[in-house]
């Protein structure tokens, strides 16, 4: 149910300050109610879900400053993971998985497959991580809410300006750059941020 639940923030099924019912995910994922308990205690401990004692439980909303939190956080570690990723350049199988992230990151974008992109730049990710083989980075990226994050931000021009970036990390890594690897990863980290700002300064619809 744990990915289930990941699998439908990036589909759209699930949005940000949504209500979980413990009986409508039973029904959903064919689970018993201590599978949905434990679940909803792994994303509440992995910042996906708010857990209240009135209210239930709920997929975490943002504003503006979390996720400028959030992002302070990721900048440096995605800097780190795309700087030490230039060590596995040797890594056969890590650099044949990049390809088929990147490939599957343009197909998603291309078909403005917000979900299949999202998949996508999880491949992206976990080949950067077996190229870096850094196991505390393995261990703490994963805890960055990224997902929530993306789930505020659904507009197609976002998905570009994302592939555009993944595409300039992916060729310093792949070309051995460290400091140029570095700098895209942060780069990209600075243009969500301030997609994000631009987004909380749009008058409501």
């Amino acid at each position: 149910m744990f990915h289930g639940i990941l699998k439908e923030l990036d589909n759209w099924s699930l949005v940000p300050g949504q209500r979980l019912v413990e009986t409508d995910l039973v029904e959903r994922f064919q689970v018993g109610r201590n599978s949905v308990r434990e679940a909803l205690q792994r994303l509440a401990a992995e910042g996906i879900v708010v857990l209240s004692p009135n209210k239930g439980a709920s997929i975490k909303q943002l504003n503006v400053q979390d996720m400028l939190d959030v992002l302070s956080v990721a900048e440096s570690l995605f800097g780190l993971l795309a700087k030490t990723a230039v060590r596995g350049v040797g890594n056969i199988a890590a650099l044949a998985a990049l390809d088929d992230a990147m490939a599957a990151l343009a197909q998603a974008e291309k078909a403005r497959d917000s979900a299949a992109f999202s998949r996508a730049r999880r491949m992206f990710y976990r080949a950067l991580l077996e190229m870096g083989g850094n196991k505390e980075l393995q261990r703490l990226l994963p805890a960055i809410v990224m997902p929530i994050v993306h789930a505020h931000h659904r507009l197609p021009d976002f998905l570009t300006m994302r592939l555009a970036d993944y595409r300039r990390i992916a060729k310093a890594v792949v070309s051995g750059h460290a400091k140029q690897a570095e700098a895209a990863a942060c780069k990209h980290v600075e243009n969500v941020r301030q997609a994000v700002v631009a987004a909380f300064a749009q008058p409501p619809m």
